[in-house]
């Protein structure tokens, strides 16, 4: 699994665009030697379980330029890095209450030449700046997740969806979700493979959970 698997599910990247991608096997392969942020077997399928799986956020959005996006729990950089290098215009807050994992987050970035990532190493309630969405990757069930993210939504609307949550998740959802207002879109109308036949992106509008 290769770089070549980005640029087949997004035929319309720059050639800066494919090198920052491919540039991400070694990077990660040099900071996960020093820090552990990813599983040592995970690290050979880099692309399609942590770069192509981040992705499956902008097979259901488009960020617009100038959206700020907040990512929270993000560990390595999933899935901020990989859709900052996909949206340059839009702007990425990434969060983690792990500072070794912020660490490796940072030199990542600046690694591969990314102007639209700040690396916070925080807790999420800590956090006191606006963002239009928020993104995650399963760091904790949905009701909980949701109690974080008070007072973080902008009411400025830029993006075709109204700002919200948008949520990868697996496996079964329906008792998580229960009572929540979600559009839930499975990934493998999007990718091939056993890996994401139970993986979804969840969204949710802050209208359906906050007025």
């Amino acid at each position: 699994m290769s770089v070549e698997l980005i640029e087949k599910h997004f035929p319309n990247l720059s050639e800066n665009q494919k090198k920052q991608f491919a540039d991400l096997q070694d990077l990660y392969q040099e900071w996960n030697e020093k820090i552990n942020v990813i599983s040592r077997k995970d690290m050979d399928s880099l692309y399609e379980k942590h770069i192509l799986h981040s992705l499956g956020i902008a097979k259901v959005m488009e960020f617009a330029p100038n959206t700020k996006v907040l990512d929270i729990g993000t560990g390595g950089g999933f899935p901020g890095i990989p859709l900052a290098i996909l949206f340059p215009e839009a702007e990425f807050t990434l969060v983690d209450s792990i500072g070794k994992k912020i660490l490796v987050v940072k030199e990542v970035a600046e690694g591969i030449g990314l102007q639209n990532v700040t690396a916070i190493h925080a807790r999420a309630e800590d956090i006191e700046e606006q963002f239009h969405f928020i993104v995650s990757r399963a760091v904790t069930q949905m009701p909980v997740f949701l109690r974080w993210l008070k007072g973080k939504f902008l009411k400025e609307q830029i993006n075709p969806k109204h700002n919200g949550v948008l949520y990868l998740k697996g496996g079964d959802l329906e008792e998580e979700l229960e009572g929540l207002k979600t559009e839930i879109f499975p990934l493998n109308k999007y990718f091939e493979g056993e890996f994401f036949d139970t993986k979804k992106v969840v969204y949710l509008s802050k209208g359906n959970f906050y007025s």
